[in-house]
């Protein structure tokens, strides 16, 4: 019961902003609930606090008892959502591929099936001594990916 209505309240928050999107919403035993939010433009403390706002008060303390945590995904958390990847266009992600290793370079394209990634390559000249840099990419399914992050990268 507990859990329906703050599905509910959730649903609702989330409508009032619809840049928030859900990636994650657990309930133990005890009643704790953790919300792991994500949004298109990211997410700030002030729209934690609102969707904690928004079921926290239109829930009966004295009929329910319950801890409630709304946080944002972290900077280093995985990408779960197809949505996640399209804010992250153009930023460097390591992908761990279900089969074929893991490759990391620049998020170029998404589809609703597929990523793209870029990145520079040395490989042997065709011909003659040396190395010549060379632009790869790589289409990879979402059913192929077991682990996305973007690469937190300090210059």
């Amino acid at each position: 019961m507990l859990k329906e209505k703050i599905t509910d309240l959730l649903e609702e928050a989330l409508s009032k902003n619809q840049s928030l999107f859900l990636i994650n919403f657990d309930m133990d035993e005890n009643n704790n609930v953790k919300i792991i939010l994500d949004g298109d433009t990211g997410v700030t403390l002030h729209d934690c606090i609102a969707v904690s706002r928004a079921i926290e008060h239109n829930i009966d303390r004295d009929e329910y008892d319950f801890a409630l945590e709304v946080a944002s995904a972290g900077a280093t958390s995985p990408l779960i959502l197809p949505r996640q990847y399209l804010k992250n266009i153009g930023r460097t992600l390591e992908v761990k591929q279900k089969e074929g290793g893991t490759l990391e370079g620049i998020l170029s394209e998404v589809t609703e099936e597929e990523i793209k990634i870029t990145w520079e390559a040395r490989e042997p000249k065709p011909v003659g001594k040396g190395k010549i840099t060379v632009q790869r990419n790589a289409v990879i399914p979402f059913s192929n990916i077991k682990q996305s992050k973007v690469k937190i990268i300090f210059n």
